[in-house]
């Protein structure tokens, strides 16, 4: 790939106090070249536009500057920072007859993902970090919603993941847009379009995105196309008045409740298959709405916040398999080796229950309902003894001690980073609130 930018110099932009120099080429697509760069000690990202974008979007500045201005809506986009236009002495260096600009965003650090990989089997990651992942993506979108923007383009593409814990990154946001206005070239990724912007009955909004969030939250979930199923089979050539049929026209979800015509095939389809039984139904249902009714009525798909809350319960709910150790989020035989575990211990909090299995986080929501649903700065962590798996242990992540009394009547006092056996409680007092082990 050619360079437009002379690597290894260190060029000067309009608005910046010192020159950046530019490290080494990122990579690169249609609408321009993404470069590592170095600002002082800083190191960031630049995007940089090739002239035939810019032509083709001529609301592009005007979106870029937009939202400099609004800022990011959290932590999980790496959102453009100071949009650049090259020097009077830099404008010679670039390799096109219109130089243009670009904008300095920050830089993905090490550990980032392309979703594509998991999407293709090719990343190792639990299942309990896929479900955060997708937590994750809620909550963002759900902010950039609260600001009056819409995406426009959401899909595998423009997302990062990092296997350890679940975290995200959201790139390519010079698309982003006001609601409702409708500015821009881009209208969405073949697969992930809604239907009315696909069939060009409407133009990309927030309720499009919700659109295209469900079907990214399934494809992470299920490795699959929430579309294609038998009756993708029948299909020689996926071009354009095919993919109009398969993803608006003649659109049916594959775990259609009522309607069977699209079930996966089991040799074509495993995926599919194999992952829709592992998630909860109050999850699926989400998925059924989202694909039913929300995919010919906009006002009928589920919110970002419904999503959140799903997801949050869904992780609550996590345990592992005693005979293969799959992990489970419902109970029932487990999906992977049909093994039918016991019931699970449950921590009793204020605002719903958390299945008492090792690396289940305990958080504000769970015991103030002021809170919102949120994944950081957990209170508590369940933890697993180091030589005995099935004693399971609450750690105190928080900054005060907490008083209980163990089922023999004994009292107890818990500092700061120490842990109790949860099956010995009786009663835990938090300066969140009260703990309560029950059995189910």
């Amino acid at each position: 790939m050619n360079s437009l930018l002379p690597l290894g110099t260190r060029l000067p932009f309009d608005g910046l106090d010192q020159p950046l120099e530019l490290t080494r080429l990122l990579g690169g697509g249609t609408q321009g070249q993404v470069y590592a760069v170095r600002c002082g000690a800083e190191e960031l990202a630049l995007k940089w536009y090739f002239p035939s974008c810019i032509a083709r979007d001529p609301l592009l500045r005007q979106r870029l500057q937009q939202s400099i201005r609004l800022g990011a809506p959290n932590g999980d986009f790496l959102w453009p920072m100071a949009l650049l236009e090259p020097s009077g002495e830099s404008r010679p260096l670039i390799r096109c007859q219109e130089p243009g600009f670009g904008y300095l965003m920050p830089l993905r650090p090490s550990g980032f993902q392309g979703a594509h990989l998991h999407a293709g089997g090719r990343m190792e990651i639990s299942l309990q970090n896929i479900l955060r992942a997708c937590f994750h993506l809620a909550d963002a979108f759900h902010e950039l919603h609260l600001k009056g923007l819409c995406y426009k383009d959401i899909s595998l593409g423009n997302l990062f993941l990092r296997p350890g814990d679940g975290a995200i990154l959201i790139c390519d946001n010079d698309n982003v847009a006001i609601d409702g206005q409708g500015a821009g070239s881009v209208l969405g990724t073949p697969g992930f379009m809604a239907p009315e912007v696909l069939l060009g009955a409407a133009k990309p909004s927030a309720s499009t995105d919700q659109f295209s969030l469900a079907v990214l939250l399934f494809r992470l979930l299920t490795r699959h196309d929430p579309f294609r199923g038998r009756q993708e089979l029948a299909i020689r050539c996926l071009d354009e008045p095919a993919r109009r049929r398969l993803y608006g026209e003649e659109a049916l979800f594959i775990f259609d409740p009522e309607n069977p015509a699209n079930r996966p095939d089991p040799e074509e389809h495993a995926a599919a298959l194999l992952t829709w039984p592992i998630y909860p139904r109050s999850l699926q249902q989400l998925f059924e709405t989202s694909f039913g009714a929300g995919l010919r009525q906009p006002g009928m798909r589920p919110l970002t916040g419904q999503w959140k809350q799903v997801l949050a319960r869904c992780l609550d709910q996590r345990r592992l398999c005693q005979h293969c150790g799959e992990e489970l989020f419902h109970s029932g035989p487990c999906w992977s080796c049909g093994h039918t575990n016991p019931a699970v211990l449950q921590l009793q909090l204020p605002r719903g229950q958390v299945a008492a299995c090792p690396d289940n986080d305990l958080y504000p929501h769970h015991f103030d309902g002021r809170d919102s649903e949120r994944l950081d700065q957990p209170l508590a962590q369940l933890v697993g003894h180091p030589t005995d798996p099935s004693v399971v242990g609450l750690r105190n992540l928080g900054a005060t001690a907490w008083q209980g009394q163990l089922s023999n009547g004994q009292m107890l006092e818990v500092e700061p980073g120490k842990t109790c056996n949860v099956a010995a409680l009786q009663q835990l007092s938090t300066q969140a609130g009260p703990i309560t082990p029950i059995r189910r």
